[in-house]
């Protein structure tokens, strides 16, 4: 490793000169490699513990998702890994720096995409991603070479000399993004890329970000949208008061905590109640409602939907959906 990393003093060009080393390392066959690697990584805000000595990786090339109700600590995780927020205890190292030390390489080569739009309404499309690129120490050509590709990657190379208010949301989450590219980072962070999106609009950046994920980019996101996680996501993280409570691919959750089959029961009489619960069913007990769990094939599963579920039940696949609110509960958050 380079002396400089260890230097909490960098300039910007001995940043970008690390990155270099980075990339040209990153390229040799190393598959234990992490992108990221925290352990027992904590924050607190005074008396209030925010994130609770957890401990994940992110593999090179690999999308992982963090998802967890409002208040599970998701942004103040990610707000330690691009460095914006110090971290109280454990330890965090992005490309192998040290958080504590190098966290100024390691802001280099990293891409944040955050939860809102944050351009520059006095500038243009165009302007917007050649400013950021000066951040960088980008060489004016270059930067307008970068803008101009990514523009028509996003699609908005007929707009690019439009102020950025008069475009629609959409549209603006797509320039978000596409600076959040200017520097050609190593690791993309997505807060909630498409909160507020019609479909439309959120399936366009699916497909960059699908696009991206295919060319070998690191990605960590956080969404509230099961459907974007399932999609998008190799592993995920499902994280509630700071701590983490399972981690694992999408298809491994959903078949370990909602099984395949879902039924859902309105309104079921007391003797159905008993009876899920006599079978030893995975299920959910709620007001008005059963939620049954089963798996393809279970012939007590399909006995039991056949006897006692008539026109009040509903039967569809298991979710990731299911998964989550299993784990973290159905209640509103503040």
């Amino acid at each position: 490793m380079p002396p400089l990393v260890h230097d909490i003093i960098l300039t910007r060009q001995q940043c970008a000169a690390w990155i270099i080393f980075w990339r040209k390392h990153a390229a040799m066959p190393n598959p234990a490699r992490y992108i990221v690697e925290a352990r027992n990584l904590t924050k607190q805000f005074g008396e209030f513990v925010a994130v609770r000595n957890i401990s994940f990786h992110l593999l090179r090339g690999e999308c992982l998702g963090l998802l967890g109700p409002n208040g599970a600590g998701k942004t103040s995780t990610i707000r330690m890994l691009y460095g914006f927020s110090p971290m109280t205890g454990g330890t965090l190292r992005v490309f192998g720096i040290d958080m504590r030390t190098g966290w100024r390489a390691i802001r280099f080569g990293i891409g944040v995409c955050q939860q809102e739009n944050n351009l520059d309404p006095d500038l243009t499309v165009l302007q917007n991603l050649e400013v950021f690129a000066r951040y960088f120490d980008i060489p004016t050509k270059s930067a307008r070479e970068k803008a101009d590709r990514l523009l028509r990657f996003i699609a908005l190379e007929n707009r690019k000399n439009d102020k950025v208010t008069t475009l629609s949301g959409g549209m603006m989450r797509r320039v978000v993004l596409a600076r959040a590219l200017i520097n050609d980072p190593e690791l993309l962070i997505l807060d909630e890329p498409t909160t507020g999106l019609d479909p439309q609009s959120r399936h366009q950046v699916w497909e960059r970000l699908e696009e991206l994920r295919s060319r070998g980019l690191s990605i960590l996101l956080t969404t509230h949208n099961m459907d974007e996680a399932e999609r998008l996501c190799d592993r995920l993280i499902i994280m509630d008061h700071g701590r983490i409570l399972v981690q694992g691919k999408p298809s491994q959750l959903i078949r370990e905590y909602a099984g395949r089959d879902v039924v859902e029961v309105v309104e079921p009489s007391p003797e159905f109640r008993s009876h899920v619960k006599s079978l030893n069913l995975m299920h959910d007990n709620l007001d008005h409602r059963i939620i049954i769990y089963g798996q393809e094939g279970d012939r007590i599963f399909e006995k039991m939907t056949g006897e006692y579920c008539r026109d009040n039940c509903i039967r569809r696949m298991a979710t990731l959906e299911d998964v989550f609110l299993r784990l973290t509960g159905r209640e509103l958050r503040e």
